[in-house]
């Protein structure tokens, strides 16, 4: 009988001592845990991750505006504007370089959600695409050939005389409404049509101001540049897909805020410095001044 008992309380012993010594174990457990979570953050997404991303369609062929930088990648005024808008409404911003005549349709795909190319807000682009307010203001001009005789505009307009325009660009939209009689060679870019004019084989090539006042200084002893009087200044917007109202609100709420903070300013600074003086001199209007 004793030995019964004493068993029984050996037994009472063990199971008391193997429960307590289990608790001590998960209390060590949940304290080593503990500690390790003190020390050391918990995985948590970055803020990137939870961004949601836009697709940012330019083409990358228009310095300073839309660019490559030495590394290759998307540079330039557009650019920096879109990755401040990145900034001011929580977006990460992926730039796609994509060719001129698919910008549109990449918007009308879904492929992209934005599409800044200095592109001109036209009538013709509002049937098919929504732009934001104006952030830029473009006018023409006529880099003509140095021997081709050209002093005017006017004097493209008649038979004999070759006239290089962009595929698409406003510059070929004026020349089919305002110069009939020239012989248009249509190219797909503005480095082909300035080639045709130094060249020679071309009497002049119409675009924007910038455009035209950069390759007529590369090209001095070849070109001459001609401005053209009593012309609608030309609005450039922000596109998005027709209908995405949430979007172009929040872009034109950007381009205020980015004006009233200095933001053209900046950009004119970091790229046409020279570009303003040599514009302000000739009395033009000036890309970022919406006053007018």
């Amino acid at each position: 009988m004793k030995k019964r008992i004493y068993f029984l309380i050996t037994l009472l012993s063990v199971l008391l001592l193997s429960g307590c010594g289990g608790a001590a174990d998960t209390e060590d457990s949940a304290g080593q845990a503990d500690t390790a979570s003190a020390g050391e953050e918990p995985f948590k997404e970055s803020s990137s991750d939870t961004k949601q991303t836009l697709t940012v369609a330019m083409e990358l062929a228009y310095p300073p505006f839309e660019m490559r930088d030495e590394a290759g990648d998307a540079a330039g005024i557009s650019a920096d504007l879109m990755k401040a808008f990145g900034e001011y409404a929580g977006y990460d911003i992926q730039i796609e370089n994509t060719a001129w005549d698919g910008l549109i349709p990449s918007l009308q795909t879904g492929a992209a959600d934005i599409v800044i190319s200095s592109m001109t807000i036209t009538e013709e682009r509002q049937n098919l695409i929504d732009f934001s307010d104006p952030y830029a203001n473009a006018l023409l001009a006529v880099l003509a050939g140095a021997d081709s005789g050209i002093s005017s505009v006017e004097d493209l307009n008649q038979a004999g005389k070759v006239l290089a325009v962009k595929s698409g660009s406003t510059g070929h939209m004026y020349a089919e409404k305002n110069l009939p009689e020239a012989e248009l060679l249509v190219l797909p870019d503005e480095s082909a049509c300035v080639t045709e004019v130094a060249q020679g084989r071309a009497d002049g090539f119409i675009y924007d101001q910038l455009t035209i006042y950069r390759n007529w200084q590369n090209n001095l002893d070849t070109t001459t540049a001609i401005f053209i009087p009593f012309q609608d200044v030309e609005k450039w917007g922000i596109a998005v897909q027709k209908g995405n109202q949430k979007l172009l609100d929040e872009l034109n709420a950007f381009l205020v805020d980015f004006q009233a903070n200095g933001g053209y300013e900046e950009l004119t600074e970091k790229y046409l410095a020279e570009e303003k003086k040599a514009f302000d001199e000739l009395g033009f209007q000036w890309f970022f001044d919406m006053k007018k």
